[in-house]
């Protein structure tokens, strides 16, 4: 040993504190495991301090944090309570200002004329002021920048004579990776914290806004109502059936906010909106590299909805190919990304729905029949609006307050002759339809408005503009419907591409505007489609 010219001694070898003293290496290893540890910020701190007292014995130490021109205490050791809720100006305090300033270990001797932060403080001895102690303060690096401070303190003067600088700044890089760890951690939560609130924010506003209740007072509507209160508390999966427009989103939606999971994510995926070549990325996630275009590692959907619940839309289109790894999903509760071997576990309910008859499609092989039956644990028909009449007025209400409230528009109501039409209307489209005819209706009438209440009459609804198929012009040569009235002038390339405009577009129109249900019927797979669509500029 030999002594320094600050008064202080150490050791000769750099490594000898830490080569010579079991209790150095177990701290210094049990702050480096730390690191890498699931721990709350509180935790992480206090475990920092325990390992700085075993390696350091002390009557007090403090973590400070640096913010802004102030130490922040964050953890406290044999100090009064009252320094956590103090902060240290640099300016006051010229020990700590020096630690920081030197970025390098500082042990004060007892003959130092620099106050005290602590002073009165210890709880060793708290009447006392002014003891003559010693001190020692390691400023807390991450990477290049100080972050805090850590201070030790020991009423028996030159207790810390004998600690190798070596070792002290070792305390503080780990004790400074601590505590960056712990605020990165803190951040992540917190972002995590206010995204969740966000989304829950949004999700009950839209549901305030767009409405989420069943609406209806007819038995075909009473009964969706009570099957969804049977399977809602289960765990069951519920095959969701009806036309195209009658609610089957809101049904799955009423699902989910009766369950055990409503607090957790309901993630929804249209089925038939997934081109074929992404439907498995889409669902189970990928690995980067696993096929052209994968860039980066993906979580799917069923991870996206562990722990919640995933509905699946218009799951008739689902492509066979990709039905047997839904199944496992649903069965064991197991997944697997594209281009990996690992299986990964999740919980999630799966919500489905459909306008097909999928027993129809089990027949004519284009859907399992196992994971049909899987599917159809509970089946939910949801009644068409033809079969709910009296419902039509109630659901007319609901839909005038939701566009009087979106455009800003005083009192809206409707004439007699407007109800007797609404509820004689056939109403193919189901809600969906009563909902755009009634938007449009405001729309029109508000234009016509001088003031004074909106009223929509008849002349508003335009029913019979509306639910009437388009009519073929008068002049229309004969030939197949659809097709081209006329090819004269063009050039064998750009005829081909007008009738190949015209299938796609009558096929389309008799699908009810599904591109799954196009595609099968002029017999090409979805993607193709997709592709020749874009190029033939009837889709972006």
């Amino acid at each position: 040993m030999r002594r320094t010219t600050r008064g202080c001694y150490r050791a000769d070898n750099a490594g000898y504190a830490l080569n010579n003293n079991p209790a150095i290496t177990d701290a210094l290893l049990s702050m480096a495991v730390d690191l890498t540890a699931s721990l709350a910020s509180h935790d992480r701190l206090t475990r920092l301090l325990e390992a700085v007292r075993t390696a350091v014995p002390c009557d007090a130490a403090a973590v400070l944090e640096l913010r802004g021109d102030a130490l922040v205490p964050l953890a406290t050791h044999g100090l009064a309570p009252e320094v956590l809720g103090r902060r240290f100006a640099r300016a006051e305090h010229p020990r700590l200002e020096l630690v920081l300033s030197r970025r390098a270990p500082v042990r004060f001797p007892a003959a130092t004329t620099l106050p005290d932060p602590y002073d009165g403080l210890l709880l060793v001895n708290p009447d006392a002021t002014r003891d003559v102690h010693a001190c020692l303060g390691c400023p807390l690096v991450a990477g290049e920048d100080v972050v805090g401070v850590l201070t030790v303190d020991a009423l028996q003067p030159g207790a810390f004579d004998h600690l190798d600088d070596h070792f002290l700044r070792m305390l503080g890089a780990l004790a400074g990776a601590a505590l960056h760890t712990g605020r990165l951690i803190g951040a992540l939560e917190g972002a995590s914290r206010h995204h969740r609130q966000v989304a829950d924010v949004l999700q009950r506003d839209a549901a305030l806004r767009d409405g989420s209740q069943i609406l209806g007072v007819s038995d075909a509507i009473a009964r969706v109502r009570a099957d969804i209160d049977v399977v809602a508390p289960s765990d069951f999966a519920a095959l969701i059936t009806g036309e195209t427009g009658v609610g089957k989103e809101l049904v799955a939606r009423a699902i989910h906010e009766r369950s055990r999971r409503a607090e957790q994510p309901l993630i929804y995926v249209n089925c038939a909106a997934l081109p074929e070549s992404i439907v498995e990325s889409e669902l189970f996630g990928h690995l980067r590299g696993a096929y052209t275009g994968a860039t980066s590692e993906r979580a799917g959907k069923f991870e996206i909805a562990d722990g919640g619940t995933l509905f699946l839309d218009e799951i008739g289109e689902l492509p066979i190919s990709v039905q047997p790894k839904l199944l496992r999903a649903l069965q064991q509760g197991e997944i697997q990304r594209v281009g990996s071997d690992k299986l990964l576990r999740v919980d999630v309910r799966v919500v489905a729905a459909t306008n097909r008859d999928l027993a129809r499609e089990v027949a004519e092989g284009r859907f399992r029949a196992d994971l049909f039956h899987r599917l159809n644990m509970y089946p939910i028909r949801v009644p068409p609006l033809s079969e709910r009449r009296l419902d039509v007025p109630l659901l007319a209400g609901f839909f005038l307050d939701l566009y009087r409230r979106r455009l800003g528009l005083g009192p809206v109501r409707l004439t007699d002759a407007a109800r007797r039409a609404l509820s004689a209307a056939d109403w193919p489209g189901n809600v969906r339809e009563l909902d755009h005819v009634l938007g449009r209706a405001v729309l029109r009438a508000a234009a016509g408005a001088r003031g004074g209440p909106i009223v929509i009459g008849p002349a508003e609804l335009q029913l019979e503009a509306a639910t009437a198929p388009p009519a073929a012009p008068a002049s229309a040569p004969p030939g197949p419907p659809g097709l081209p009235a006329s090819l004269d002038g063009l050039s064998l390339r750009d005829a081909v591409e007008e009738t190949k405009r015209a299938l796609v577009l009558r096929a389309l129109d008799e699908s009810g505007g599904s591109w799954a249900e196009a595609a099968r019927r002029l017999g090409m797979a979805r993607g193709n489609l997709h592709h020749m669509a874009t190029r033939l500029g009837l889709r972006r």
